[in-house]
């Protein structure tokens, strides 16, 4: 699988997906192209899905909140007779690439979170309306919405099958739902995962897998009622939407990619790749009402969905780029002054509040992005407030000291604002300052001293901002030699040792699913008891068992 995946799709190239909207109620209906798989090789039958159906997914999610913002209810339904959806298909997993298995169960978990976030974030409740078999994926796709309705047909039913079909986990966090979310008890929840055919009718009610099973000739009605009362009972209807524009984007021949604020190097014989974010070049909009003109030009906007887009290109389609070095370049006070209008207004303008949302989205990803992340403060950057939240994801930073010869650009300095205090929480729901003081929370206090100001080098090092500061004589030679050691190291034993420092502090659902249950699937995916010649995702569909090693690891 080598041909370049691209991430940006639209409503006139979706082969996959019908979206219908009915005032404050859209359908969001999963009708898959068989013949419209990702790479060759498979089909796409009983609405299963692969990287690209949910590529769709996501920016159908993602354009509901910014074109969309009046919808208060979304119903996820089929567009196919007796099936909801098939889960990831099996074929395809069959034939990937181990990283792509990997990287694909973390998109499409990033995808959960994201519409399973929106009801209480957004006001845009996702509420699955099942009909048929829906297992696997499907139930995971199920998972993530607010509420779960299944019709009491004699059939249509709910299971989580690859432990016994394809000796994997449920790879979308499914195992973690069901126990957390759901709160299906232990036992039952150990049942239900160990069986090929699911559960159904009012014993899945029973048992807390769905919300509300309902006779099959009244199903369509109850879904609609339902969906009509939770849309109703929102104040977002006069709510106006902007438009995704297309980004900006050009590929050179030598893997470097150019937006418009966003530029990729890479040094592929070094293994590194360099991501430089440009901070705003014009004053900030002046009220909410320009930014609502701007639309997806706005300097925040536009940056946010550039700095995503190029996180996920670099996450498939340059594997071996396994350095990451972030940089930025711009006026500290532009970009303060772009920001301030975002996070003054979040509480009473939408486009505000989903701009702010999307960038706790966007630095998500950096946190759960496998690979070794540093920061280079230099003379001229322009790391402050929302990319000062960049500092504090990466695994090191290192700064500018002093004067640099023959370098005229303003010195290097970080500012800190309110975005550092709270608004944009890790996965572990603390701030990353938090995280990064997490056995000094006195140092988080210290910092908040230094807000809304520009820090030089010696403060930041003495506040434990970044963790090195180097001069003139040193700062080439010390990241050099930081960049081919880091280079050099195993890349599985780096993947392992940044996961577990980032997910520092309290447990949630959403560290569980990523720093527990994903990486178990990792170590699954490449065990002969699933991927072998006689594992059990290569014979499915062979009418053969898998053959299994019984010792247990």
């Amino acid at each position: 699988m080598t041909q370049i995946i691209d991430f940006q799709t639209d409503p006139g190239r979706y082969r996959h997906w019908r979206v219908t909207y009915e005032g404050a109620v859209a359908r969001l209906i999963m009708d898959v192209d068989e013949e419209g798989g990702l790479f060759e090789g498979y089909a796409l039958k009983l609405n299963s899905y692969d990287l690209g159906v949910d590529i769709e997914l996501a920016d159908i999610v993602q354009r509901m909140r910014f074109e969309h913002p009046e919808v208060g209810a979304v119903v996820l339904q089929s567009g196919k007779e007796k099936v909801f959806c098939a889960g990831a298909n099996i074929r395809m997993l069959g034939g990937a690439s181990h990283a792509h298995k990997v990287n694909f169960c973390k998109f499409t978990n990033e995808t959960r979170n994201t519409y399973e976030a929106a009801g209480a974030e957004s006001g845009q409740h996702y509420l699955a309306a099942v009909k048929g078999s829906c297992a696997g994926g499907g139930y995971e796709l199920a998972l993530a919405c607010d509420e779960i309705y299944l019709t009491d047909d004699g059939s249509s039913s709910v299971a989580l099958p690859e432990v016994p079909l394809l000796a994997v986990l449920p790879g979308t966090g499914g195992l973690t739902r069901v126990t957390d979310k759901r709160k299906v008890r232990r036992d039952l929840a150990d049942v239900f995962c160990s069986i090929e055919e699911g559960v159904r009718g009012k014993r899945a009610e029973d048992w807390q897998l769905v919300d509300a099973v309902v006779a099959n000739s009244k199903f369509d009605d109850f879904v609609t009622e339902r969906a009509t009362t939770i849309a109703n009972n929102t104040d977002k209807h006069s709510r106006r939407g902007i438009t995704l524009d297309r980004l900006d984007r050009k590929f050179g021949d030598d893997g470097s990619v150019t937006y418009s604020l966003v530029e990729i190097e890479i040094d592929r014989e070094g293994g590194c790749a360099t991501l430089t974010l440009s901070g705003p070049d014009a004053d900030a909009p002046t009220d909410c009402a320009a930014l609502h003109s701007a639309g997806s030009k706005a300097w925040m906007l536009r940056l946010a969905r550039e700095l995503d887009d190029a996180l996920l290109h670099l996450r498939l389609n340059e594997l071996e780029a396994g350095v990451v070095v972030i940089k930025s370049q711009g006026d500290p006070s532009l970009v303060a002054a772009h920001e301030k209008l975002i996070f003054d207004n979040r509480e009473t303008d939408w486009l505000c509040n989903e701009i702010a949302l999307y960038w706790k989205r966007v630095l998500k990803r950096v946190d759960m992005t496998s690979r070794s992340l540093v920061a280079l403060v230099e003379n001229g950057s322009c790391f402050t407030g929302i990319l000062a939240e960049l500092l504090f994801a990466v695994d090191r930073s290192y700064m500018m000291e002093g004067e640099f010869e023959e370098d005229n650009r303003p010195p290097a300095a970080i500012m800190l604002t309110s975005a550092n205090f709270g608004p944009l929480p890790m996965a572990n729901e603390l701030s990353r300052l938090q995280t990064r003081f997490l056995g000094n929370p006195d140092a988080v206090e210290d910092a908040a001293t230094q807000k809304d100001h520009l820090i030089e080098a010696d403060e930041a090092d003495q506040l434990g901002l970044v963790t090195f500061a180097f001069d003139d004589i040193d700062w080439e030679d010390e990241v050099r030699i930081f960049l081919e050691e880091r280079a050099s190291f195993s890349p599985d034993a780096m993947t392992g040792m940044e996961a577990n420092l980032r997910f520092a502090g309290p447990e949630t659902m959403e560290t569980r699913i990523f720093g527990r249950l994903t990486a178990w699937q990792n170590w699954i995916f490449q065990r002969p008891n699933a991927v072998g010649e006689a594992g059990a995702l290569q014979r499915y569909g062979t009418g053969k068992r898998g053959s299994y090693d019984r010792k247990r690891v």
